[in-house]
């Protein structure tokens, strides 16, 4: 949490330091790019007038606005210059006011549409509703222009209203904890970006996050977990800190932080995990498992085998007494219940567990987590709410009433679409904000994944594969954040922002309204907002690239920056830049092994960090592969180009480089267009098990001279690494026109593996012949 002292005469809100701290347009904060609004509105016109605000300040309220709604407003107002406003915000009459808020519902039929009305003499905001009040409160926020004496906004009309009424930020506060004032600033920063919902991941393997006082144990045992892994969960082996970690929520905290966050309408939902992430749980009451223990909070990052016994009634009573403190806390229509990643290892051993599959006539140990689901949807249901899980629910048929939240990929939310249930949008390879923002070498650690600002923006949630009346059963979109590598407010903020932006305008304005360049341009004007955590050179100033080929089938490197007035400068023979380096002037020819290095320039001094990409330049360069099965989902970049563009694909296996193969052997037929002298055979392979990818069983490289007759020449079965295992295979100096490779597919996931029974990806890039 970032301290300020600030001299003021009377104590402020927690929102007024936050926006101080964003500061927009305050002086002596430069800005640079358009002012504008994020997201961005429906409809909105400029003019040349300008109101100015006076000293004697006064706001006024027509029937039916709550005074709470300009709580925001005035405390910004209040703390950047010495203005007045008379309170209590009642009774004013529209012509004795300077800002009038009213609501309209005809003139304004959108759910939390508004209007904005800025002229010279008046600044008036009209609702649907009081969210839509406050939402116009919001964008008059972004577009004050605050000088060293006045404060003035530009003559606007806007009209503006949601695209989608669901909008949700999430935060897992499990693996790593984040104390309630940390919570609220961040709530405000939601709510000014006109995010509606706050998804609460509150309890998982790693640590019980919430209070509830019929089971004390849960506090002081699975609140805590013995020490904590040490970098990423990938590295082998795993080292510790052995350092106790831990903390919860009260019942008092929870309750201050919900209707904090209602004053601002966000709605905040709760999710207790079920039937697996249950470790932290078990270890509290080990009874509740399928072999009673003894568990521990999990000190590492993964899916456990230990979860909920689904046999044992006594599961059920648990869950139903936690649910029955939770739902008081928290008053929103739906409760999430997770049921993500829950391995059936323990239940297809579990005496009890088989016992309730036939007593049940249930089929297999997927229709009892679609029990367990159920059971549990019915109980809240008696309590008039509502469930949200993760796809995974769909297993063993979908629950009636369910909402489906689709995270590992779309095809969650398409499916609970055509069975008519309601989804939630928010797939991992989208809008994971956990996932690293750039491939520079430098970048802090974090999840698996590649999710660029460019990536999240230009996410559409709603798929070609919907007819019209199945895309209403969108309802929204979320983006999430796990903690797992985020153990400071400092880190996730990093984490979240500018992302965030991206996710609210996704979430909020229409598809036409969506411009990528445009938004990097409010966004320049609202970068403040950005030094709380980082440089935002480091964001979106850096260096993004492309890989293509040329048409004599060379490999071309495209550099491109979005700094408006900016240079690129680099050098192609891995050396710093300096005297020797080019201006960037188009695509750069890679004729030869090496590094290209490159930075961001804006008036001859460079902006963010070095930029490096490294070329491997072999004889299979460009040439024609032909493969058997294709690749797929998100590991198929569209052509085998990328399987010989001389780049290698790094550790995050959705840099647009790695081709995946689900349950499917490779077999790859490279052309190298004529006899060639060969001597040199490799490729690499992506071994992470908790991501289910796995190494093949057996891999082989075979020669030809006419592409019917092929001779094995090379053949591994071991790839010890857990990450990227790079085969190089030098062989006996022979001519051939055709290489083969050949990767034999793991195929089902083994018992006691991450999703054991699922079908193991393979994934390979980058066939090298020298």
């Amino acid at each position: 949490m970032i301290s300020y002292n600030l001299p003021l005469r009377k104590p402020i809100k927690i929102v007024a330091l936050i926006l101080l701290c964003i500061g927009f347009a305050l002086p002596g904060k430069a800005q640079t790019g358009t002012q504008g609004i994020i997201p961005q509105p429906v409809k909105i016109k400029s003019d040349n007038t300008t109101y100015v605000f006076p000293r004697e300040f006064k706001i006024g309220l027509g029937p039916g606005i709550n005074a709470n709604n300009v709580t925001f407003f005035r405390d910004y107002i209040r703390l950047v210059r010495d203005i007045h406003e008379n309170t209590p915000f009642v009774n004013h009459k529209m012509a004795a006011s300077n800002l009038w808020l009213q609501l309209n519902p005809k003139r304004v039929s959108q759910s939390e549409g508004y209007t904005l009305e800025v002229k010279p003499h008046r600044i008036t905001i009209t609702g649907h509703d009081e969210a839509g009040v406050f939402y116009g409160l919001q964008s008059l926020i972004q577009l004050l222009d605050i000088s060293k004496d006045k404060i003035t906004v530009k003559g606007y009309s806007i009209t503006d209203y949601p695209r989608f009424a669901y909008r949700g930020m999430h935060l897992d506060v499990s693996r790593h904890f984040f104390d309630p004032q940390t919570i609220k600033k961040w709530i405000d920063l939601l709510a000014l970006y006109k995010i509606n919902t706050f998804h609460w991941h509150l309890t998982d393997d790693q640590g019980w996050r919430i209070e509830i006082k019929k089971y004390p144990l849960l506090q002081s045992v699975s609140a805590y977990r013995d020490e904590t892994i040490i970098g990423h969960k990938k590295d082998s082996p795993h080292r510790f800190d052995g350092k106790r970690y831990g903390g919860y929520y009260t019942q008092d905290e929870v309750k201050d932080i919900v209707k904090y966050a209602t004053q601002r309408h966000i709605t905040v939902i709760p999710e207790i995990e079920m039937p697996g992430h249950a470790l932290a749980a078990l270890a509290a009451y080990p009874q509740l498992g399928c072999t009673g223990g003894p568990y521990k909070a999990a000190t590492y990052w993964g899916i456990f085998d230990d979860v909920y016994c689904a046999g044992n009634d006594e599961t059920f009573t648990f869950l139903q007494k936690v649910m029955d403190e939770v739902l008081p806390l928290f008053p929103s229509k739906y409760i999430h219940i997770g049921g993500d990643e829950c391995p059936k290892t323990k239940w297809k051993a579990c005496p009890k567990c088989q016992k309730r599959i036939k007593d049940e006539h249930l089929k297999d140990e997927k229709e009892l987590q679609s029990y367990f689901i159920g059971r549990m949807e019915k109980y809240l249901n008696s309590k008039g709410r509502q469930i949200i899980g993760w796809d995974e629910i769909l297993e063993g048929g979908l629950t009636p009433g369910a909402t489906v939240m689709s995270w590992t990929g779309e095809e969650g939310g398409i499916a609970a679409a055509k069975q008519h249930h309601e989804a939630i949008m928010t797939p991992e390879k989208y809008v994971y904000l956990d996932y690293y923002q750039s491939l520079y070498a430098a970048e802090p650690l974090a999840g698996g994944g590649y999710t660029p600002l460019s990536k999240v923006y230009n996410y559409e949630p709603i798929t070609s594969e919907l007819s019209g009346e199945e895309a209403q059963y969108i309802k929204g979109v979320q983006a999430n954040t796990w903690s797992e590598y985020m153990a400071s407010p400092a880190q996730a903020e990093r984490q979240l922002f500018p992302r965030m932006l991206a996710l609210a305008e996704v979430a909020w304005s229409s598809k036409e309204n969506k411009n990528y360049d445009d938004f990097l341009k409010r966004l320049r004007y609202h970068q403040p907002l950005l030094n709380l955590n980082i440089n935002a050179a480091e964001v979106f100033d850096e260096i993004t690239d492309s890989v293509t080929e040329t048409a004599d089938h060379l490999v071309a490197l495209n550099l491109h920056t979005t700094l408006p007035g900016a240079k690129i400068f680099y050098t192609t023979d891995g050396t710093e830049l300096g005297v020797n380096a080019k201006e960037y002037n188009g695509p750069i020819t890679v004729a030869s092994t090496g590094a290209i290095k490159a930075a961001v320039f804006m008036k001859d001094k460079q902006v963010g960090r070095v930029y490096e990409k490294s070329f491997t330049i072999h004889q299979a360069i460009g040439k024609t592969v032909t493969l058997k099965n294709q690749p797929q989902g998100g590991y198929n970049p569209g052509n085998t180009f990328g399987l010989v563009n001389g780049v290698f694909g790094s550790k995050l296996y959705n840099d647009g480089q790695w081709y995946g193969f689900s349950g499917d052997d490779l077999e790859a037929v490279v052309d190298l267009g004529s006899a060639q002298s060969v001597s040199k055979l490799g490729i690499n392979i992506l071994k992470y098990h908790w991501q289910k990818m796995w190494e093949p069983t057996l891999l082989t490289f075979e020669v030809s001279a006419d592409g019917t007759n092929y001779t094995e020449v090379y053949r591994q079965t071991d790839f010890p690494d857990n990450s990227v295992n790079a085969v190089r295979a030098n062989i006996k100096t022979q001519q051939a026109r055709y290489i083969r490779v050949k990767a034999t597919n793991k195929g089902i996931i083994p018992p006691g593996e991450y999703i054991p029974g699922a079908k193991a990806w393979l994934m390979v890039d980058e066939i090298i012949v020298q």
